[in-house]
């Protein structure tokens, strides 16, 4: 599902011009528990999202780590599913990964195909998206880290979480609100030009 044509071919009135087929691209959300996957996915989709939340558990509570987000009694067991059009020939499909560890089994079949991930974090617990750093490096996917901005979280500059995060110069962080569409919006533009730029970069012929 990374790469492909849709399927809106033969839409377009006859002796107009012929309809854009436009190109999906796969996109993974990842972060830690409670930093707002979900509220992203449904912040950009255009269409109803697919959400796979349950509440907390009694049993949960020790798996759980809700400091910092007292107020989340929801988490999700699976994925979040959403679909956005960022051109006439441009459309994304974004699967919200499952923040805590016990669901990291779904992550290697959700990354499939994937052209790139955005890694929310959240100052308050920036620990928690280490592990979604140090999967989308092993593998080789491109990820930006877009740090949420909650209300009352201290803010920091973007060059002090990628010097906390130990992130390599080329990987873009910046910062947003997972609750705007327009700020998720451009979160996901850059993850596209930034997969993009790397695949071009990879393409080259090195020099002698």
């Amino acid at each position: 599902m990374a790469f492909g044509r849709s399927s809106r071919a033969g839409s377009g009135r006859p002796g107009g011009p012929a309809p854009v087929e436009p190109l999906t691209l796969k996109i993974l959300v990842a972060g830690g528990f409670g930093v707002g996957k979900t509220t992203l996915v449904g912040a950009v989709s255009e269409i109803r999202p697919l959400r796979t939340e349950e509440r907390l558990s009694e049993p949960g509570r020790p798996l759980d780590d809700t400091r910092g987000v007292e107020g989340k009694d929801t988490t999700t067991v699976a994925m979040d599913f959403g679909r956005i059009t960022l051109r006439e020939d441009l459309v994304l499909y974004l699967f919200g990964t499952p923040g805590q560890d016990r669901f990291w089994f779904l992550w290697d079949e959700l990354a499939q195909g994937a052209l790139g991930a955005v890694v929310l974090a959240d100052t308050r617990r920036l620990a928690d998206c280490f592990a979604a750093v140090d999967y989308f490096e092993r593998r080789g996917i491109a990820f930006v880290v877009a740090v949420n901005c909650f209300d009352g979280a201290e803010r920091h500059p973007a060059e002090t979480v990628r010097q906390a995060l130990d992130l390599d110069p080329d990987v873009p962080v910046v910062l947003c609100d997972a609750r705007e569409r327009s700020s998720a919006k451009e979160v996901l533009a850059g993850v596209v030009e930034h997969a993009m730029d790397l695949a071009r970069a990879r393409r080259a012929p090195a020099r002698a």
